[in-house]
């Protein structure tokens, strides 16, 4: 899991990046500023979670390659597509129906993190 989870992580930093660049470059002109300030947050959570990934794969010696750890990755990569995504999604075409998947993508953020805390506590 640990390959897995640095690759997972380097892919989404790599889009976080080419995302914000293209919010920056592109979007700055075809967007209003608030769904540019929603695009914007989507890429920022986007890379701190890309590198939690990483973070994530390198504990997961340190830690024991538990299932507590590979779940905890999981659930970062999962609300990496439910919150960034549905960010983007939403700054890009307007649709509420995007708005309502963000908490889930937020409470996975935060599951992630939790089953890492208690991975580290065992």
């Amino acid at each position: 899991m640990m390959k897995l989870f640095i690759l997972l992580g380097s892919l989404n930093a790599f889009l976080s990046v080419a995302l914000g660049a293209f919010g920056a470059h592109y979007l700055k002109q075809k967007l209003t500023a608030d769904k540019l300030e929603v695009f914007h947050t989507g890429v920022q959570y986007h890379m701190i979670h890309a590198i939690g990934l990483i973070v994530i794969a390198l504990l997961a010696e340190k830690l024991g390659n538990s299932s507590l750890v590979n779940a905890s990755g999981w659930a970062i990569f999962i609300g990496i597509i439910l919150f960034s995504g549905s960010l983007y999604a939403l700054s890009l075409t307007g649709l509420k129906f995007f708005g309502p998947i963000t908490p889930l993508g937020g409470v996975s953020f935060l599951v992630g993190w939790v089953l890492l805390a208690i991975a580290a506590l065992k």
